[in-house]
């Protein structure tokens, strides 16, 4: 007789598992529907539905979290979103490459990040980072949410490593228009999602209201605002800073720069991305920007195409270079940081045991928060029912080394296991 070909439970409950409620880790079975990609409501499902498990996952307490979702990523597995290939099919191969890695280190959703650049490379490489959307199966990794574009309109000052001959000072919104692709801008084939500039620059102020009516998120980053500009921006509507303390106007007690938007009220406090590897912060301001505003700190890795990769020299996309050396990442010739090789789940570690927070608390800076910003509450991020079931099991041990420390053990997206350390390799239909 022929094989019959395996597929997936359709109804799976976990049990002695721990879930996020809030800031705490509580006792609470889980099931899930892998057609429908769903959390169930677990009284519902047994004694409304009468539905049965296909499938019963005892964790033996170990924590069953929602998947973790960097809103900073410029690439991975040695692929550049900024750098063009020589065919759209190639390149799409390459993110179908990332979306599988990124997947086996617990990160379920994202939003590729483009580096100031010219036009001609957004035309290319924007309309491939779009949101996956119901297009996206499971075994595919993780998913695309919108393309982050992170410049080309910033200060020439607080550039880092980005190119300073790709910058631009936006007068009217037809140059952003113009720099990124309306189609990309708009409609149904819109794939920007969050754009970091800087408001001083050029009259980026008056085009902050532009975006967020198109649900494109403005972050203030790259930028020698002061306190008062970007308390304006703010007002405008910007809802996020990138990399907080990274290229911006540093603190000064008479004018706070941007990190005093921290201070204000919870109405006026933005979200803030902060890189949590050991490199890009110092423990301590990372624990100061915490203790100022704990609901809006968001975990990122700003990692580059050498994550994973052998220490060595590196071709960066505009001609220099970098040097790996560890985690560390720097343009030669130069101190300047050239961005992260951390994954998301070591910085998730190294900010609990530097701040403080609690696990749950240190979770939900790369799950519930990151989801808030992205208006994406109880849809990613959640373990509420109805949320997308995109899960990640964690071990939570103790490394003599680093102290307490959590580990990917298997991913789930949308109702389908797909990667699995017991077994070694990815899982899911087959």
């Amino acid at each position: 007789m022929p094989g019959k070909t395996s597929s997936p439970p359709r109804i799976t409950k976990f049990t002695n598992c721990r879930i996020i409620k809030g800031n705490d880790l509580i006792e609470q079975d889980v099931w899930i529907d892998s057609l429908s990609g769903k959390i169930l409501r677990a009284q519902e499902a047994f004694y409304g539905l009468h539905l049965s498990p296909d499938e019963v996952v005892d964790l033996g307490g170990r924590i069953l979290a929602p998947g973790l979702i960097d809103v900073q990523l410029n690439g991975a597995q040695g692929f550049d979103f900024s750098v063009p290939h020589a065919s759209k099919e190639e390149y799409d191969e390459g993110l179908r490459m990332v979306n599988k890695g990124l997947a086996r280190t617990g990160v379920t959703s994202y939003l590729p990040t483009v580096v100031s650049s010219t036009p001609e490379v957004y035309w290319k490489v924007l309309p491939s980072l779009g949101p996956s959307g119901s297009k996206h199966c499971a075994e595919d990794g993780a998913e695309s949410l919108g393309a982050h574009v992170e410049g080309p309109f910033i200060s020439p000052g607080r550039n880092g490593v980005h190119k300073t001959e790709v910058l631009q000072a936006a007068k009217d919104f037809q140059d952003l228009i113009e720099c990124y692709g309306k189609e990309n801008l708009t409609g149904d084939t819109q794939t920007v999602k969050m754009i970091t500039a800087a408001p001083e620059v050029g009259n980026m102020i008056a085009h902050i209201s532009s975006l967020t009516s198109r649900d494109i998120i403005y972050s203030i980053g790259h930028s020698d605002a002061t306190y008062e500009q970007a308390m304006t921006a703010t007002e405008q509507g910007a809802t996020m800073i990138t990399h907080l303390f990274n290229a911006m106007r540093p603190f000064y007690h008479r004018n706070p720069g941007i990190f005093g938007l921290l201070g204000q009220n919870e109405r006026r406090r933005p979200c803030y991305g902060v890189i949590a590897d050991g490199i890009h912060l110092h423990p301590t301001s990372v624990r100061i920007a915490y203790n100022a505003h704990p609901d809006g700190l968001i975990l990122v890795t700003d990692a580059m195409k050498l994550c994973g990769l052998p220490d060595g020299i590196y071709e960066w996309t505009n001609g220099e270079r970098i040097i790996k050396t560890g985690a560390r990442l720097t343009l030669e010739g130069s101190d300047k940081i050239a961005g992260s090789s951390a994954t998301l789940i070591e910085c998730v570690n190294n900010f609990r045991r530097w701040s403080g927070a609690s696990t749950a608390e240190a979770l939900n800076s790369v799950t519930a928060t990151p989801a808030r910003l992205l208006g994406l509450q109880g849809v990613k991020g959640s373990m509420d029912s109805g949320a997308d079931a995109d899960l990640v099991v964690l071990s939570d041990e103790t490394d003599p080394y680093s102290g307490p420390t959590l580990t990917v053990d298997q991913v789930w997206k949308r109702g389908v296991k797909i990667f699995d350390t017991e077994k070694g390799a990815a899982v899911g239909r087959a």
